[in-house]
């Protein structure tokens, strides 16, 4: 089998709403355009996989339980709009709290995982997030990094960590772009 370009996306800020530590299914919201712009992956054949840190499990603030379904309220939001990601990954450390992990992005294991469960080639995959640490990884791998200026991303693009990288307004305009670069 082939190896498949991917699209790794951030959650808070990225997909959705940030509402920092969510734990409340009934809290999630989508960000504009988000579930057209997933299913316009999913119509290109892109695996659309959510990469997510969520140190909240580890500071007490959420259990492993709420984090999943949250996931599963955005899955079921996406679904209405004819949208699916390939799958969903998270990291529930914090350094200070649980000691340094692999998974912790932008760290290699979650999207070595990805890769092997989805047959992806991360040297030609997508990272889209509202923060550097979101699609630093891309670098790693040899990949291509957006990030977008929603969420913190606004904020964060205004930091000497953000130059050099590609910023655009929204999920939406990154995977604009994922489809017109011949990918």
């Amino acid at each position: 089998m082939s190896l498949r370009v991917a699209a790794f996306l951030d959650r808070d800020g990225t997909l959705i709403e940030d509402v920092h530590y969510l734990r409340n299914p009934d809290e999630v919201r989508l960000l504009a355009g988000a579930a057209e712009a997933v299913r316009r992956l999913n119509e290109a054949d892109i695996p659309a996989v959510v990469v997510t840190n969520q140190s909240g499990i580890a500071r007490g603030l959420l259990t492993e339980a709420e984090y999943l379904a949250t996931a599963l309220r955005l899955d079921v939001l996406l679904a209405e709009a004819g949208a699916r990601l390939a799958a969903h990954y998270h990291c529930p450390h914090l350094p200070e709290l649980s000691g340094g992990c692999e998974c912790r992005k932008p760290g290699p294991l979650l999207y070595r995982r990805a890769a092997a469960d989805l047959d992806l080639d991360l040297h030609h995959s997508w990272w889209v997030g509202d923060r550097v640490r979101d699609i630093a990884a891309s670098e790693r791998f040899g990949g291509r990094g957006v990030l977008v200026l929603t969420g913190a991303g606004a904020a964060e693009a205004g930091t000497s960590a953000a130059q050099g990288w590609l910023a655009v307004p929204d999920l939406a305009t990154a995977v604009h772009l994922i489809l017109s670069s011949k990918v």
